[in-house]
């Protein structure tokens, strides 16, 4: 099913209240699972990517720190704190 297809479906659809705080917990869920899974994946040194919205590209930086909820990624441009779903590693 592709997402397209599933935003259309609650959009369209008469779900309860219930239903929709189902749906949200769920991808609540799935984004932390997410998050948990790509800070694993991570060590400090590691050059990754991210979309900045601020400047509108991409910046490629090094892993300084792996927090709870950020990492901090050092650029040509300073440091960020970037969530780790956002990052991808760059071989």
């Amino acid at each position: 099913m592709s997402v397209q297809t599933i935003t259309t479906e609650i959009v369209s659809s008469k779900f309860t209240n219930e239903e929709l705080a189902a749906i949200a917990d769920a991808v609540k869920y799935a984004r932390a699972r997410l998050i948990e899974r790509t800070k694993r994946s991570l060590r400090i040194g590691d050059n990754v990517n991210f979309n900045s919205i601020k400047q509108g590209r991409n910046v490629t930086g090094t892993v300084m720190k792996i927090a709870i909820k950020y990492v901090t990624v050092n650029s040509s441009t300073g440091l960020w704190k970037v969530p780790a779903n956002m990052l991808t590693v760059v071989e």
